[in-house]
């Protein structure tokens, strides 16, 4: 029984060291759970059994992630599931270039603080200077930054 326990937790462990490595980002809970499973494996064989099998089911339970991660990552196993599609959108692109500050527009949705207007019969993503605006409420361009085209309505 206790060997079935050892191995299990070790097992687990790195499955989930694996999961956490190639499926999630960054350094989550399923991480650190699988980083404590091994280890407790590890200590467990320690405990149930001599320092000799509890080192060597140390060694081995390493060796057995390194060459599973070394597999994993030559193997290239998780581009099945990441994303290949690219954006190829774009977002303002001629503004800098047919706009500028003074120009007048209409608003096609409210801006809170951003939102859609309309200028010289172009659809452009504006800003407003931190207040709301309705929609179809006159507005005028105050100032032009790179990707950025912040508004305040006409009184």
């Amino acid at each position: 029984m206790e060997w079935i326990t050892v191995i299990g937790l070790i097992l687990f462990g790195i499955g989930l060291l694996i999961i956490e490595v190639i499926f999630i980002p960054g350094t989550t809970i399923v991480g650190i759970a699988g980083f404590i499973c091994s280890g407790f494996g590890v200590y467990l064989g320690y405990d149930y059994f001599d320092s000799t099998t509890g080192t060597t089911i140390l060694i081995v339970s390493s060796s057995f992630l390194l060459v599973v991660m070394i597999y994993a990552f030559k193997s290239r196993a998780w581009e099945r599931f990441s994303l290949k599609d690219e954006n190829t959108g774009r977002f303002n692109d001629d503004f800098k270039v047919t706009l500028s500050v003074g120009d007048q527009g209409q608003t096609i949705s409210s801006l809170k603080p951003s939102g859609k207007a309309l200028f010289n019969e172009k659809e452009l993503e504006v800003r407003s200077n931190g207040g709301f605006i309705n929609e179809n409420q006159q507005i005028k361009i105050i100032r032009i930054e790179p990707n950025k085209i912040i508004v305040e309505p006409i009184n």
